[in-house]
Parts: structure tokens; C-alpha cells; sequence
């Protein structure tokens, strides 16, 4: 894996298959730059791997072109160029003929595409699979694509695939462990330099592999978000051209409500003004999909289950920086006009950081449990955690929080500061604690994570039981 960080869970798992004793039907999916496509290829590089890409989606494209496109890179690929291609029948028996023998990878990459404008695309793929492939028992045929929810209606949640699905495999972020990876070993850079850069990348690959590791953390900023050209300009557009097939207007109008801090639901629509309906709902669910928000439940301290409350979270760090920032400024990047300075000069780039460090903590928790020494087997439940404000108790809000057996809490507050924390932070947390509505006999134990360090004066205080420096994640 020379050159390619991380993702060795999912090697394992990719590589699991070839031990069966039948041949396997894969589906990887994850948001778009997410490294679905290189790691498929790096599975697959010393064994027998063919690779088929569908035409970006665009009004004009038929799902004539879909197979004429498939056509060619089938012809260039087994050497036979001319193929005909008015039928994909015809054209899956020609690639089985080819994949009979031997260890083989076949990869539909952006499935959604190749097959969201042709009915019958699926059902012929199901048939090929049923008749044809499968007959190798070492083969590997994996479904890839970025439009999570056209897989999950399409395929995971069809008929037609019951059954014969092996494996889901959903990319996340990479774990800050492996965006440390990202700078040389042996470098100089401060964790707090690199906080800054991936506040805006999050553990996307394709944007960290960007990253120049000489320049500072503000010249490679301004490079990617703020000049003429810059990949991350024009990637919000990218991104949801050609992620949804419908009504990318009110999935921005969505993530746009959300870049200010989570909300439940119904504050979601009134703010937009919509009726809270199924299909409303059905524009959540697809952006949560899709990798871009996260819905976390609270949960009732007595059962330990799931409430029905939640909140909606802007999990993905550029689409906030975009949101509040690069689209801010377009027209200026366009020409060159805009004379971006550092994060600090940025307006309300406090505030935005302290949500864009909550989501790094957030979607890195296992290196939490693992400073707090907890085992997965001995949690209940886990997750931010909000009560409602009632006639009896006032309401709370807890960045995260453990709920272990044995009516054990571990309370944990996430503080990014540019300087020092001091002891404000003690109070802050002990109303939380005061606030949260619990049942008698449960124990709390207040968590800080930190990334700039903490005063004596709160060290010396000994009130939280557990105090962690985040920047060791990424140093």
C-alpha cells in the first residue's frame, strides 16, 4: 500500500472475501472524495481487476451513452474494440466470458449513474450476477458509488438483491491517527496548525492529499479555498450535481439551517418554512446518507433506549466552511480579489471553529474511549445528549456524553480555545450537571477535552476526572 493511508479495517474485510469458497457481490458507498474508488484499486492491484465508470449525470446524457461509455472502457479492456452496445445483457455476458478463471475484481464505480436513467439496468445486473458471475468462485464484483440514497433504494432495499448482497461497506472520514499521516514523520507542525487545516478538510482524503505540508496552514487555506481555480471552490457544486438527482435546492437550504449548531427537526422546518411531511423528512434521511449530517439521538437516562428527540448535525466540516465563507467571497475568489489574511480575520471564526473541533471530537470518539479506558461491551448509550426545558426541570445540553452500566455518566465537555482554558470552564460544567435530570444513584464524571492546554488553576482544582489533550490524536 505504498502511497495509500489508512482504511486497513476495510483491507481486512475486502480481502476476507477472497477466502470464501463462492464468488461475492460488494457494495461500497461514502461521500464523494471519501477514496471509495482508490481503495478499490489498491485492493485490487495484483489480481485481475476490471474497472467501468458511468458518464457524469447531465440532462442531455441518454442511457444509450451510459452503455456506449461502458462499451468502450469493456472493449479497451479485454482488447476487442468496436463492442455494440444496445444491450447491457450483452454487454455482462462478454465481461463473464472474460472473468471466469482466477482471482478477478470487477468494479461498477458511480453505479447511480450508469444505470439511474435505463429500468431495466438493475434487473439485467441481477440476472448477469444470477447466471454468469457468480459461476467464479473467485470473484468479486463490487457496487460502488457516492448517491447513497439511489444504492439504498435501488439496490440494498430492493427485491431484486435479496440475498445476494455480501457486504455493505460505508467509508467514513479518516480517523485523525491517519490525517496525522498526511505531514512527514519527524515534522515540526503544531497540532493546532493542522487542527486548522483539517477544521476545513476533515478527514476527507482527496482534500488532505492537497495539503501542501511545507506551506502554513493559511497559504494552503487560501490556496484551496480562496484563489482563482482553488480545488475547494467550486466543490460544493460538484458535490451536489452530481450526488442528488433531485431538488439540490432545498438539501443547501437544509445543511444552510444547520451551519449555525444542530437542531431538531422541527426547528429545522420552521425556519424553512416547511410543513414537517414524509417527504421532507426523505431530504434528511438522504443528506445523512450521504455522509454530509448526522442525526443523534438523546436517550432516556431510565431505560437506556433511544428517545424520539433528536438533533441534526452538519457533520461534514467543508460544507460548513463553504457555507460561511467561500460562497461569502465567490465573486471576489473569482477575480482574485479577495485578500484572505488568516482564520482569525475570517468573521465569527471562533464560534465556527469551536463546531468544526466538536465534529473532529465527534467523529474520532473511539480515541476517547480509549483515553477513558471504556469498553464498548460496558456502554449503554453514548452520544451528544439534550433534554428539554419542562415546568419541572430546566433544559441541558451535554457536547457529549457516556452512559456506562451501572448508572455510571461521563460528562464531556469539548472546548477549543486559542489560548489556555481557564476556570470558567469548571463552572460551566457543573451547571450542566446541576441541570441534567437523573435518576437517584447515578454517578457523573466530568470529561475535558482540550486541544491548546488548561491553566494550573484548573489541573490543580481536580474537578474533572479525566482531562485530554486531543492534539496527541494528530502529533
Amino acid at each position: 500500500m505504498s502511497g495509500f493511508i489508512g482504511r486497513k479495517k476495510e483491507f481486512g474485510i475486502l480481502n476476507s472475501f477472497f477466502k470464501k469458497k463462492s464468488a461475492s457481490l460488494i457494495v461500497v458507498r461514502g461521500r464523494r472524495r471519501i477514496g471509495k474508488s482508490r481503495l478499490i484499486e489498491e485492493f485490487a492491484k495484483d489480481v485481475n481487476f476490471y474497472s467501468f465508470t458511468g458518464l457524469p449525470p447531465a440532462s442531455e446524457t441518454t442511457a444509450q451513452d451510459q452503455r456506449d461509455e461502458f462499451a468502450t472502457q469493456l472493449g479497451q479492456a479485454i482488447g476487442i474494440p468496436g463492442i455494440k452496445s444496445e444491450d447491457w445483457t450483452t454487454l455482462f455476458l462478454l465481461l463473464a466470458k472474460e472473468t471466469q478463471k482466477n482471482k478477478v475484481v470487477i468494479l461498477l464505480d458511480e453505479i447511480s449513474w450508469m444505470g439511474s436513467k435505463d429500468p431495466n439496468f438493475l434487473g439485467k445486473l441481477k440476472n448477469a450476477w444470477d447466471i454468469h458471475f457468480k459461476k467464479n468462485n473467485e470473484l468479486i464484483l463490487i457496487l460502488c458509488g457516492s448517491a447513497s440514497s439511489w444504492i439504498e433504494k435501488n439496490i440494498l432495499s430492493s427485491t431484486g438483491f435479496v440475498g445476494r448482497i455480501s457486504r455493505t461497506i460505508t467509508l467514513d472520514e479518516l480517523p485523525l491517527v491517519d490525517c496525522a499521516k498526511f505531514w512527514p514523520v519527524n515534522n515540526h507542525v503544531s497540532a493546532y496548525e493542522k487542527l486548522k487545516l483539517l477544521a476545513v478538510t476533515g478527514g476527507v482524503p482527496k482534500y488532505l492529499e492537497e495539503v501542501d505540508p511545507k506551506l502554513r496552514a493559511e497559504d494552503n487555506i487560501k490556496n484551496l479555498c480562496f484563489t482563482q481555480g482553488g480545488l475547494l471552490v467550486h466543490e460544493f457544486e460538484h458535490i451536489f450535481s452530481s450526488l442528488f438527482l433531485r431538488h439540490s435546492a432545498m438539501y443547501r437550504k437544509i445543511i444552510t439551517t444547520l451551519a449555525d449548531g444542530a437542531k431538531e427537526f422541527n426547528e429545522v422546518c420552521k425556519l424553512l418554512n416547511m410543513q414537517q411531511t414524509g417527504r421532507v423528512s426523505g431530504y434528511f434521511e438522504e443528506l445523512v446518507l450521504a455522509g454530509f449530517i448526522r442525526r443523534d439521538y438523546t436517550w432516556s437516562l431510565k431505560s437506556g433506549l433511544d428517545s424520539k428527540l433528536s438533533k441534526f448535525r452538519l457533520s461534514d466540516n467543508y460544507l460548513r466552511f463553504y457555507l460561511k465563507y467561500i460562497d461569502k467571497y465567490k465573486t471576489k475568489i473569482a477575480r482574485n480579489g479577495f485578500d484572505f489574511k488568516s482564520m482569525n480575520s475570517l468573521p465569527g471564526w471562533d464560534t465556527i471553529m469551536g463546531l468544526q473541533f466538536e465534529n473532529l471530537v465527534l467523529n474520532n470518539r473511539e480515541y476517547l474511549l480509549n483515553k477513558l479506558n471504556i469498553n464498548r461491551t460496558d456502554i449503554i448509550a453514548e452520544n451528544p445528549f439534550f433534554q428539554h426545558k419542562t415546568n419541572n426541570a430546566p433544559g441541558c445540553q451535554i457536547d457529549y456524553m457516556i452512559h456506562l452500566k451501572h448508572n455510571y455518566l461521563y460528562i464531556v465537555e469539548i472546548k477549543f480555545s486559542k489560548s489556555q482554558i481557564g476556570t470558567n470552564v469548571i463552572k460551566e460544567v457543573q451547571q450542566k450537571v446541576i441541570t441534567l435530570s437523573k435518576p437517584k444513584g447515578f454517578s457523573c464524571r466530568p470529561v475535558l477535552v482540550h486541544v491548546n492546554g488548561v491553566s494550573e488553576d484548573v489541573i490543580d482544582s481536580e474537578y474533572f476526572a479525566k482531562i485530554i489533550d486531543f492534539s496527541e490524536a494528530i502529533e
